[in-house]
């Protein structure tokens, strides 16, 4: 299933218009690295050419859609334990972020094991059967 990217402006993340967040959306890419490629590009192009670019992306851009909350579609997805894959969002030096992943992934090896324990009991088989009748 794929689903559909549109590039969008997104005022709420954005400084000005949301431009720079709609195209960290779109290339999925970090908002802070959009906005140092457009200000370098700004201050080594003369500006003219960068700066007019901006205002007709402000222009010609949609708003991306916000629920009745004020949220983006995408932000209702978010999972607020997700694991920053990227060591300088979260800001931790890199051998505690790779302790952390380490911690999580032998919790989730020893819930798998029990899992796997349970369904291979003949407890889980007669639980089975009594709910087939």
């Amino acid at each position: 299933m794929s689903t559909k990217r549109e590039l969008l402006r997104d005022p709420v993340r954005g400084k000005i218009a949301g431009v720079c967040a709609g195209l960290s959306d779109y290339f999925n890419m970090e908002l802070w690295l959009v906005r140092i490629i457009t200000v370098s590009a700004f201050i080594l192009t003369g500006g003219s050419f960068v700066f007019v670019i901006y205002i007709a992306a402000w222009f010609i851009l949609d708003k991306k859609p916000r629920n009745a909350h004020g949220k983006t579609d995408a932000s209702l997805h978010e999972d607020p334990l997700e694991v920053k894959f990227k060591v300088w969002q979260k800001g931790e030096p890199p051998r505690r972020a790779l302790q952390d992943l380490k911690d999580r992934l032998g919790r989730v090896d020893t819930r798998l094991q029990e899992i796997e324990r349970y369904v291979t009991s003949t407890e889980f088989t007669v639980s089975r059967e009594i709910n087939k009748l």
